[in-house]
């Protein structure tokens, strides 16, 4: 009789454990689903602006694979402003690639899209 209470009481705590994680991972996407959309929408209402900048540094943020073609890299440029704001947008490969640190230019963007950046 003691090993049957002892294993509902294990079968217990299994099932509460799972419950917890499953509910912990299911939140956590929605959450983060929520976050992406509510981003969108505001980067959709935002007004496109076209500012005088200058690139102070550049980084890339790579994930997943093992060095293989699975690996995901991003690409982040930060700009200052007239104003001395900074602000990190994510910017492509090819856009990335034709920006240097010092670059001075207008710098087109739309909430955190990054939309262009023309050297002068």
């Amino acid at each position: 009789m003691d090993s049957f209470m002892f294993s509902g009481i294990g079968t217990g705590i299994f099932f509460t454990f799972f419950i917890l994680i499953f509910t912990l991972v299911i939140g956590t996407f929605i959450f983060v689903a929520i976050k992406g959309i509510s981003e969108w929408s505001k980067n959709n209402q935002s007004p496109v602006l076209t500012v005088p900048a200058e690139v102070v540094t550049k980084r890339t943020q790579t994930s997943g694979g093992r060095g293989d073609s699975s690996a995901r890299t991003r690409y982040f440029v930060t700009f200052q402003v007239q104003s001395g704001d900074r602000m990190e947008l994510g910017v492509d490969g090819s856009d990335f690639g034709l920006l240097a640190e010092e670059d001075l230019g207008m710098l087109t963007f739309q909430g955190t899209r990054f939309k262009g950046f023309e050297r002068k």
